[in-house]
């Protein structure tokens, strides 16, 4: 039996989002999912497999940022398609454990507003998750 259009699409992770960050950003935050011991994953209740697909999605900024002059690049925005479920997840990322790892303050208020823009919940319904 095939399973149908509907549950494809659950499992996919839902509706597909934009978020649009600088590629210095997302290479930050890609560093920071990458510092995650097993037991931070185990508290934010995730797997080996789900932090690779979220760095997957970061890793897809690597394609935009090929025809880019070096100069250029720590300030290019990129636009990245992101699941809104792996949208959900990085909020609660960016919120719990990303003010540990970051280095930079303002990284942190940009990376919350792209999250929050691209979440259909908003700010006010990712704060009431925590």
């Amino acid at each position: 039996m095939t399973r149908g259009p509907i549950r494809r699409w659950r499992e996919r992770g839902g509706r597909t989002v934009r978020l649009l960050l600088t590629f210095d950003d997302i290479m930050e935050f890609a560093l920071a999912l990458l510092s995650l011991s097993p037991a931070e994953l185990q508290t934010l209740g995730w797997s080996f497999a789900d932090r690779k697909r979220l760095l997957d999605h970061f890793l897809a900024s690597g394609r935009a940022a090929q025809r880019v002059r070096p100069e250029q690049l720590p300030t290019m925005p990129i636009d990245l398609a992101v699941p809104q479920r792996d949208v959900d997840r990085l909020q609660l990322f960016a919120r719990r454990e990303l003010p540990k790892a970051a280095s930079n303050a303002a990284m942190l208020d940009r990376v919350l507003v792209a999250l929050d823009a691209a979440s259909h919940r908003g700010p006010a319904a990712s704060d009431e998750a925590r």
